[in-house]
């Protein structure tokens, strides 16, 4: 087996004291220019490689930052750790991803196996964790949460104008002539499922529409939730010509499930989903959806969290969202 190349190894081939190739290593003045460059070589020649924990230990910092995703292997949460990825990329610092499962928990166990890790930072996508624990975690290191609004953190919070996105995706269903329209929501105890259901009752009752509660559904943002959400429905007897569903993935569900029924999209139901991953674009039909700037999303919040752990704030406001357009909506013809 190699033995590993120690600075011992690297003074004794470039003939001068370890302090001097340590003094290099951490790149402090006072060392000729000519010596430097001899113990460089001798460096690149032996392959010699650092410690990173003894450096991160001498240091006070572990150079890596916990990211609480709620499942990694969601295209939601896939495309926002992109961008997280993008954001630390050059700044020496490395994201480690770990996963909640929408568990309170799962998330503090998660929480608590980042904290042993000695992470500089956690940043939280969405989650369930009460807001006592975000304020204790903030006490400790820095916190960046993304998706939700917590009261008293705010200049941690980066999140999504979530009731202007479902208000725009109920709208453009009522301007299509669409009356009967269902809502495919998330769980109704997260914060931005609880502003997207507001925004669809607020258009509603702009429209003079009354809410029928029978037409909303709690799905659980999987497919399977939006073809349950069709099966409940159709069974039932309950009669609607357009969907709106809290996000693309119960969007994809309920198109099979009405693909199932020999209903089609968009020519008996119109459908509209929330967040526009990639693939939506490349749904049959095309899914028109509300589009969120997921990869930018998880860009800022590593910008946000490299500028906290450099005592830098930067003013939080939310995202803005837009309405994408496309096959999967057409006007109700009574």
């Amino acid at each position: 087996m190699t033995r590993n190349v120690t600075i011992k190894d690297i003074a004794r081939e470039a003939g001068v004291s370890i302090s001097t190739v340590s003094r290099i290593l951490n790149h402090a003045p006072l060392v000729r220019e000519e010596k430097r460059q001899k113990v460089l070589s001798v460096i690149e020649q032996l392959g010699y490689q650092p410690n990173a924990s003894a450096q991160n230990l001498v240091r006070g910092t572990s150079m890596t930052v916990g990211v609480l995703t709620q499942d990694i292997a969601s295209p939601f949460y896939s495309e926002v750790a992109r961008g997280i990825e993008a954001g630390f990329s050059g700044s020496g610092y490395q994201p480690i991803f770990v996963n909640g499962h929408w568990e309170v928990q799962d998330e503090t166990a998660a929480i608590s196996a980042l904290i042993r890790r000695q992470m500089d930072g956690i940043i939280i996508l969405g989650g369930r964790l009460p807001e006592t624990q975000l304020h204790a975690l903030n006490a400790r290191f820095p916190i960046m949460m993304v998706g939700r609004h917590i009261s008293g953190l705010e200049e941690h919070c980066l999140h999504i104008d979530d009731l202007e996105g479902a208000y725009l995706a109920t709208r453009h269903l009522l301007d299509l002539g669409h009356q009967r329209i269902g809502h495919i929501a998330g769980i109704l105890t997260h914060t931005d499922v609880v502003q997207r259901f507001a925004g669809y009752r607020m258009a509603l009752s702009e429209a003079r529409i009354p809410f029928d509660p029978e037409l909303v559904y709690e799905g659980e943002f999987t497919e399977s939730s939006g073809i349950l959400a069709i099966e409940r429905w159709v069974s039932s007897g309950i009669h609607f010509s357009a969907i709106f569903a809290a996000n693309d993935q119960m969007a994809y569900g309920a198109r099979l499930a009405l693909y199932r029924r020999g209903i089609r999209v968009p020519e008996d139901v119109s459908l509209v989903g929330y967040d526009d991953l990639p693939a939506s674009r490349f749904f049959l039909p095309p899914l028109t959806t509300v589009h969120q700037p997921l990869f930018e999303m998880g860009e800022k919040a590593a910008h946000c969290m490299l500028n906290q752990l450099r005592d830098q704030h930067d003013p939080m406001h939310p995202l803005q969202v837009r309405l994408s357009v496309r096959e999967s909506t057409r006007y109700h013809h009574r």
